[in-house]
């Protein structure tokens, strides 16, 4: 059956990594995707053409170097005259959501070919500020005219959060981690053997992938023994738990359609077709959200994407999940029906192919599309989360192409019509602890706890704690659910 010549397909992907003895000389971050993006090209076939020929340069919002609109200065120095210049909001989601809005915009025939690409240099900027080397990277000027911005531009955390210490994912996600455990039954210890299993097989992954960051295969044992070189920061999470920032990596994906495809002789086995698009996002503040351990936003999103297609989760061969710490990929698999044991990324995750930025999910994308050629007509699954499992974006993948066509849906309005709770930055008086971390310094010692409480009335709070017999029990006896009572200044005391 022939294939509509306005069809979607991914025609395209580059990735690269450097690392760096000195940031004396280094490239910025704009001349990586460069390098992204030529690689792209010459990996699609179709050389420099394609990139002159884009219509479209999206941009994953960069961190380490802020450019006012990246997408022109990248478009100037592949030669490419785009009708459309594009950054995107901040957020792990990003990646997989422009990418569902360019496949949309291509099926409608607005656009042809797309170029989506981004880069993070934070190894190199950590290396700089240690050795006083000055970065003679681009500033553009004032005046640079802005890009169009794709996504939702919202600050992750509110006041009454960020009042007690609810600031970084590191702060955040192991908050969700002991929730998962404690709505599974399990003890800290049976629970931390069975993450350290997981994120064990996710190391051995990165450790035959030639863009990790890390490609050193650890045992279940290394990843949850707390050592100098594996200290605690976020009970339950020493460091290899946590997602890496400090790399220096640039991944490119190229799509465009099947006509532009064609006329630019792009050779077919290098076409991998977007199947179906899903994006949400669950209550936006954690402290509203009904409990601490699911989402109902990435539920909702991939029976969305399956209907789309008419399959399932057992139909899906290939899968990144995103995974910056193991709670989200925990959440994840039990709302799309995932098991745990079934292999859960291409890339080794956020932890050992590294956490570039916002950028996390366009190296995903890229393996994913290697991944689908080497196995042709499977069906694969990428996932990608922004925030505090707050925003999701969901594509499924493969060399067969989409009967229909590319489709997306958004089924917000499912997800905004489910409970939600109250929540209070004001309360003196009892409550019960729902989760909590506890913070460690530099040397191990611990130094903060964060604590998710319940207030009688199922309104949730936040309460914290430094008293030392606190902080080291919280982090030896399981005391979700304990009785405690929250001060008005904040602080926890149990009961």
């Amino acid at each position: 059956m022939p294939v509509d010549p306005r069809t979607p397909v991914v025609v395209g992907v580059g990735q690269t990594l450097r690392r760096l003895e000195s940031a004396a000389g280094a490239s910025e971050p704009a001349d990586m995707v460069v390098e992204a993006l030529r690689l792209a090209a010459e990996d699609s076939g179709a050389g420099s053409a394609l990139l002159e020929r884009a219509d479209s340069v999206r941009v994953i919002e960069i961190l380490s170097w802020r450019y006012p609109n990246p997408a022109a200065l990248i478009a100037e120095r592949v030669a490419a005259s785009p009708r459309e210049q594009a950054k995107s909001s901040t957020g792990g989601n990003s990646p997989q959501m422009v990418l569902n809005d360019a496949a949309a915009a291509i099926q409608r025939g607005d656009l042809d070919v797309v170029l989506i690409t981004g880069a993070e240099a934070m190894n190199t900027r950590v290396l700089a500020r240690k050795t006083k080397d000055w970065l003679d990277w681009t500033t553009q000027p004032p005046e640079t005219p802005a890009p169009l911005l794709l996504g939702t531009e919202q600050a992750g955390t509110n006041d009454v959060e960020m009042a007690r210490a609810l600031a970084l994912p590191t702060q955040v996600y192991p908050i969700f981690e002991n929730a998962v455990r404690a709505a599974a039954g399990e003890g800290i210890d049976e629970h931390q053997e069975k993450v350290a299993q997981l994120w064990s097989r996710f190391s051995a992954v990165a450790a035959a992938n030639p863009y990790a960051w890390t490609p050193v295969a650890r045992s279940a044992e290394e990843i949850r023994t707390v050592t100098p070189d594996n200290r605690m920061i976020g009970f339950p999470y020493p460091k290899y738990m946590n997602s890496n920032l400090q790399t220096d990596q640039a991944a490119a994906v190229v799509v465009c359609s099947v006509e532009a495809a064609r006329s630019l002789g792009v050779p077919e086995d290098r076409w991998v077709f977007p199947h179906a698009g899903a994006d949400a996002h669950d209550h936006w503040w954690v402290s509203e959200r009904a409990d601490l351990h699911s989402s109902p936003a990435i539920g909702a999103a991939g029976r969305a994407l399956f209907e789309l297609v008419g399959r399932g989760a057992d139909d899906v061969a290939h899968v990144d999940l995103y995974s910056c710490f193991p709670s989200a990929v925990q959440i994840g698999a039990e709302e799309l029906g995932l098991s745990l044991d079934r292999p859960l990324t291409v890339t080794g995750g956020l932890c050992f192919a590294g956490g570039p930025g916002n950028n996390y999910v366009t190296h995903s994308i890229a393996s994913m599309v290697e991944t689908l050629r080497a196995d042709p007509g499977a069906l694969g699954l990428v996932t990608a989360l922004g925030w505090y499992v707050t925003k999701h974006s969901l594509g499924l993948y493969s060399t067969e192409p989409p009967a229909g066509g590319f489709r997306s849906a958004r089924p917000q309005d499912e997800v905004d019509a489910l409970p939600r709770r109250d929540y209070t930055g004001e309360h003196d008086g009892p409550v019960s602890i729902e989760s909590y971390t506890v913070m460690h310094e530099r040397d191990g010692s611990p130094s903060l706890a964060i604590v998710a409480c319940l207030l009688p009335d199922g309104r949730r709070a936040w309460g914290n704690s430094r008293e030392p017999a606190l902080l080291k029990s919280l982090t030896t006896d399981d005391l979700v659910g304990a009785a405690a009572h929250l001060q008005a200044d904040g602080t926890v005391d149990v009961i």
